[in-house]
């Protein structure tokens, strides 16, 4: 069975600087962590929000889970970060 995402749910993580959300295997719960650098706007990212960043993933959403699903192929690990070498 390969990852899905049903849950549109993410979740900003102030201390370690990442937006959070998860993916599903069958029955088994895969965590990703989106490094804010990924998210940055171009201007300023020094003073981007916690919106700011929801913002963002939510306009990246579809790359982002298509590199979740790549990542996670290659892994097959119950918690991954993305940053920005998964998007290149």
């Amino acid at each position: 069975m390969g990852i899905s995402f049903p849950n549109e749910a993410r979740s900003f993580d102030g201390r370690n600087r990442c937006v959070r959300f998860t993916g599903y295997d069958g029955m088994f719960e895969i965590k990703f962590y989106v490094a804010t650098e990924v998210l940055a706007c171009e201007k300023s990212h020094r003073n981007a929000s916690e919106a700011d960043y929801l913002t963002a993933f939510d306009a990246l959403r579809p790359r982002i889970l298509k590199a979740a699903t790549s990542a996670y192929s290659k892994v097959r690990s119950s918690a991954i970060t993305l940053d920005l070498a998964h998007f290149r």
